[in-house]
C-alpha cells in the first residue's frame, strides 16, 4: 500500500505544490488584509491548503491520463506512473475523482463565492491538458489555471474579486507562463515530430527564451503594482527586490544551447521564489500591523 501511495505523490509531483501555494496564501493574506485589515484565521488557512491540494493533484492527475499515450511515446516522460504500467488509469481516475471532492469540501468551507467559481476552476483544470493538441498558446493556459490558487485564496478570505486582486492573478499567471515556456524547451524535438503544439516548436528555442523573459517582465511589474494597491511598504519591496533577482538568474541558466541546468531553473528557482514572495508579504503586513 505504501508503494502504491509513493506512486502516487511522484505522479502528482506534490512537493511541487509549493509553486503556487505560498502564492495562494499570499492572496488570502491581501485579500483579507486589504479588504477587512484582518489576517486569515487558522481554519482558512487550512480550508485553502485543502483545496490546493485538491485542485493540484486532481489536474496533475488528469493531465496524466489525458497524456498518457503521449507520455508513452516521450523518452523523458515513458517512465511515469501510467506508461510505466505502474498505475492503471481506474485508479487514477477514482483518485481523480477523490481529488476534485477534497477541494468541493474545501471551498464549501470557504466563502460563496468560492464554489459559485468552481465550475470555471474545473473546466480550467480539465482545458488545459488538451491544449498542447491546437494551440501554441498552451502555456498561457497554464499560467492562466495555475494564477487561479492566488485568486482563489484572495475569494476564500473577501468573497469579492477586484482590481488588485486580478492584477495579482495576471502576474501570477504571467510567471507560470514564462517558466512553462522554458520547461516545454526541453521537448522541443518530440513536440515537433509529433505535431504537438508550443511556443518553442511555433519560434524556436532561441525566440521563446526571450518570449519567456518578456512575461518574467511582466510578473515583475505586477508585482511592483501590488505596492501601490495595497498597504505593502518595505519588506514587500525587498521580496519583489529577490524574486526578480532569482527570475534573471533563472534565465541565466537556460541558453539556447544549454538545457541542463533545467531542473535547477525550473524547479528549485520558481518554488524559491513563491516562498520569497509570501515570506515577505507576511513580514511587511505583519510589521503593519504592529
Amino acid at each position: 500500500m505504501f508503494k502504491k501511495v509513493r506512486v502516487f505523490l511522484e505522479m502528482i509531483k506534490i512537493e511541487h505544490t509549493l509553486f503556487a501555494l505560498p502564492f495562494a496564501f499570499m492572496g488570502a493574506l491581501l485579500g483579507a488584509m486589504v479588504l477587512d485589515n484582518r489576517f486569515p484565521t487558522l481554519p482558512e488557512w487550512g480550508w485553502i491548503l485543502m483545496a490546493m491540494v485538491g485542485a493540484r493533484s486532481a489536474a496533475m492527475a488528469l493531465n496524466r491520463l489525458i497524456d498518457a499515450a503521449i507520455d508513452a511515446k516521450n523518452p523523458r516522460t515513458a517512465s511515469r506512473a501510467i506508461p510505466a504500467g505502474l498505475l492503471k488509469a481506474g485508479e487514477v481516475i477514482l483518485f481523480t475523482a477523490v481529488s476534485f471532492g477534497l477541494l468541493f469540501w474545501a471551498a464549501a468551507n470557504l466563502q460563496p463565492l468560492s464554489v459559485y467559481l468552481l465550475p470555471i476552476a474545473v473546466f480550467m483544470l480539465v482545458f488545459y491538458s488538451f491544449t498542447k493538441r491546437f494551440t501554441w498558446l498552451c502555456h498561457v493556459v497554464l499560467g492562466l489555471t495555475i494564477a487561479l490558487a492566488p485568486l482563489g485564496g484572495w475569494v476564500a478570505v473577501s468573497n469579492e474579486i477586484n482590481w488588485t486582486s486580478i492584477i495579482f492573478y495576471l502576474a501570477v499567471a504571467c510567471w507560470t507562463t514564462g517558466f512553462d515556456i522554458v520547461y516545454a524547451c526541453q521537448d522541443y524535438e518530440f513536440d515537433k515530430n509529433e505535431g504537438l503544439k508550443s511556443i518553442p516548436v511555433r519560434f524556436g528555442i532561441a525566440k521563446s527564451l526571450w518570449i519567456a523573459r518578456g512575461f518574467h517582465i511582466v510578473t515583475a511589474i505586477g508585482f511592483v503594482l501590488l505596492l501601490f494597491l495595497t498597504q505593502l511598504s518595505w519588506w514587500y519591496i525587498i521580496g519583489t527586490i529577490i524574486a526578480s533577482a532569482l527570475l534573471v538568474y533563472e534565465h541565466m541558466l537556460v541558453k539556447p544551447n544549454d538545457l541542463s541546468k533545467m531542473n535547477t531553473a525550473f524547479f528549485t528557482m520558481n518554488g524559491v521564489l513563491s516562498i520569497v514572495v509570501f515570506c515577505f508579504t507576511l513580514i511587511d503586513l505583519v510589521v503593519y500591523q504592529l
